[in-house]
Order: C-alpha cells, then sequence, then structure tokens
C-alpha cells in the first residue's frame, strides 16, 4: 500500500483530494443537531408522547439511518423503561403492535426496507414518527398515515448526514421518557462536534491534527475497533461504516466483552503474532546496512479501543487493561481514545466526529476519492 503522508499538509492537494468536500459536509454537525431538533418540534415529535409510555421503540433503517438508531440505543441506554431496538431488516417483527412506536428513517427517503416498515406500521396501528428529505415517497407514506414528518436536507451525503438523521429521535425518545436529559445533551453533542472541526481542519498541520494523526496510524494496517460501552460500542460500528464507505477500508469492530474475547484470537494470527514473529526473524537475517527501500510492507492488526471512562463496567475496565497488555506481547499496536462528556450522546459524538475525519483523512492518504461509492451504486442496480 502506497501511502503518501505530505498531502496531509499541503491544502492545494487536500482540496483536489476531496473533490466532494466531505471534511466541509461533516463540519456541519454541530449545525445538523441544532436546525433537526428544531424541525422535530415543529414537526410534531412531542405528540407521540400523547399517549403515554410505548411497549418498546423500534427504529427502522440502514445505511446511515442504522447509525441514527444506535446513537437513539445509547442514549436510552440500560435505565430506559422500555426496550428501544435498531432494526435493520425487511418487515416489522412479528411483535410489533398497536402499543409500539416506529420511527422510520432513511436519508434518501426511498428505501424500500423503511417505506415497506411505514406501510406495515400503520397497518398495525403503531405510533409513527418519520425522517428523511422532503417530497418522497417517505414523506408521502407519513402524510397518509398522519404521523410527524422531519424535513432533512436531502443534497447531503448519507454518511455526513448521522446527525441530521438521529436528533429527532432523540427529540421523541425525550417526549417518550426514554431518554434523560435529552435536549442538554444533544447541545453538548453539538458544541463537541464544533470542537472536533475546529482542531480537524485541513488547515490544521498532521502534528496538531487529531483526526490527522489517527489516519496515519490506521494507514497499512488491519484495525480492529472495538467498544467497552453502549455508547463506544456504537460509535466503533459508526466507524467501521465510515472506513469502508469513505476510505474503502475493511475493518473488524465490535466491544468488550462481546465480541471482543472471541476477536481477540486473531492476535495470534498472520496480521498478529505470527506477522510480528516473522519481521523479528527476518531482522536477525537482515545485514546492518541493507537497502530495505524495496523491502515487502506487512500488513498487522492495530487495536483502535474507544473507552469510555466511569461509564464501564468494572469487569470491561479490567479486561481492557488486560486487552492493552495482551496485544502488546503480541507486536500488535493499540491506540486508546475516549470518550469525553457526561451524557451519553455527547460521549458518543467525541469519538465519532474524530473518526468520521479520520476516515476522509486516510481516504486521501491511500488516493482514494472519498466521495464516490461505485460498488454500493453497482449493488443498488442488481435486480
Amino acid at each position: 500500500m502506497y501511502v503518501d503522508e505530505s498531502v496531509l499538509d499541503d491544502p492545494a492537494r487536500l482540496a483536489v483530494a476531496d473533490p466532494g468536500d466531505l471534511l466541509r459536509e461533516l463540519a456541519t454537525g454541530g449545525r445538523q443537531i441544532r436546525e433537526t431538533w428544531r424541525l422535530a418540534e415543529e414537526a410534531g415529535a412531542a405528540q407521540l408522547g400523547a399517549d403515554g409510555r410505548p411497549r418498546a421503540v423500534l427504529v427502522v433503517g440502514t445505511g446511515a439511518a442504522a447509525g441514527a438508531a444506535d446513537v437513539l440505543v445509547a442514549a436510552a441506554g440500560a435505565v430506559s423503561p422500555v426496550p428501544v431496538i435498531g432494526h435493520h431488516d425487511h418487515g416489522l417483527p412479528g411483535w410489533v403492535g398497536v402499543a409500539d412506536v416506529v420511527l422510520a428513517v432513511s436519508g434518501s427517503g426511498r428505501s424500500p426496507l423503511t417505506l415497506t416498515a411505514v406501510e406495515d406500521a400503520a397497518r398495525r396501528g403503531c405510533r409513527i414518527l418519520a425522517v428523511g428529505p422532503p417530497d418522497t415517497p417517505l414523506h408521502y407514506l407519513a402524510d397518509r398515515a398522519r404521523a410527524p414528518f422531519v424535513k432533512i436536507d436531502g443534497t447531503r451525503p448519507e454518511r455526513a448526514s448521522l446527525w441530521a438523521l438521529a436528533t429527532p429521535l432523540l427529540a421523541v425518545g425525550a417526549a417518550l421518557g426514554v431518554c434523560r436529559d435529552a435536549a442538554a445533551g444533544v447541545e453538548a453533542a453539538a458544541a463537541r462536534l464544533e470542537e472536533i472541526a475546529g482542531r480537524s481542519r485541513p488547515s490544521s498541520e498532521s502534528f496538531v491534527n487529531p483526526a490527522k494523526l489517527l489516519a496515519l496510524e490506521l494507514a497499512g494496517t488491519l484495525p480492529i475497533i472495538w467498544g467497552t460501552s453502549q455508547a463506544t460500542s456504537a460509535a466503533a460500528s459508526r466507524a467501521a461504516t465510515q472506513l469502508a464507505v469513505t476510505a474503502k477500508y475493511p475493518v473488524l469492530h465490535g466491544g468488550l466483552p462481546h465480541p471482543g474475547i472471541y476477536q481477540i484470537a486473531a492476535f495470534d494470527g498472520v496480521f498478529g503474532a505470527r506477522a510480528a514473529a516473522a519481521d523479528a526473524g527476518n531482522d536477525e537475517l537482515d545485514e546492518f546496512f541493507r537497502d530495505r527501500v524495496d523491502d515487502e510492507m506487512t500488513t498487522r492488526l492495530r487495536l483502535i479501543l474507544l473507552r469510555d471512562p466511569g461509564h464501564e463496567h468494572p469487569d470491561v475496565t479490567r479486561r481492557a487493561e488486560a486487552v492493552v497488555r495482551v496485544a502488546a506481547e503480541r507486536g500488535v499496536g493499540v491506540t486508546e481514545l475516549s470518550a469525553t462528556g457526561s451524557h451519553p450522546v455527547e460521549r458518543m459524538a467525541s469519538l465519532v466526529g474524530l473518526l468520521d475525519y479520520a476516515s476522509v483523512y486516510l481516504a486521501m492518504l491511500i488516493g482514494i476519492d472519498p466521495s464516490l461509492e461505485p460498488a454500493i451504486h453497482d449493488l443498488d442496480r442488481v435486480r
């Protein structure tokens, strides 16, 4: 893999490397939160709480909408009085009925999965709220079901629209009593995203830009990303999606204790301890002054551990500390990133914001256009 580090500190080349202006779109995260919170209130999101507490809340959607579901699930946490469940498959589960709330999310407003869910939810008499661009099939179905519809900007790339898609769900969560202090949490998240945008801006040099530094650590490695809490595991899932879509980069992701306690077995494989042993053996045989310019680079695992200080189960904290030791023993590099903030939405935003920027900078480092999604579009053409 060819990695061109010089591109990160050359403003002209950065502009050329990001023809879709994805970095600028990501910088709107804080504004998205404030705007869509207001739009959700104006659309009547609070009316879903008028009939009292539901039996369950189901969030339907794929792609960026699935990430929005993760935000609500993380915000509700273990203290939610009812289950909050992300659903990313066709059709509604058989148990969903009139006592439940269905939140339908689509960045395009045209996802067949989301559209069929709204139709099914309306037939079953569920309370419904939909989020998507105006004048789309989803907007039409929401109007037909007399359900609140929150209009988002459909011109922004879906992968840069997480907070526009997620914030209306948090407004509903507040109305239903499944999210505590949601209004304060989203404002704190907006401020956090703006702070990250400032530190990760293209004009900020690599040695002080946390997103560029993280991209440099990821380049040439095979990342494993684990969270240590519900909020940080959701951030790990989002990071895996962003790295795949933006940098076309494969990632293994999960959390502790599950599935991390099984994925750690990869540390002993060809990208972990065996690669480290092979490198060590070669070094012993190499002549001291041999020219290594043409040496083949070995792909190695790198663990990105997303910590949540003060919000981890004690057993998870012990396991996380043990994982770092096990990785060091096997020559697996580790990057620990800690969530910051008091509200789970803010803590998730503190990691998502950084990792979103890092995915774009990684694409630039390896010569990938971060705005293109050819394989996804080819799949959409399959009939």
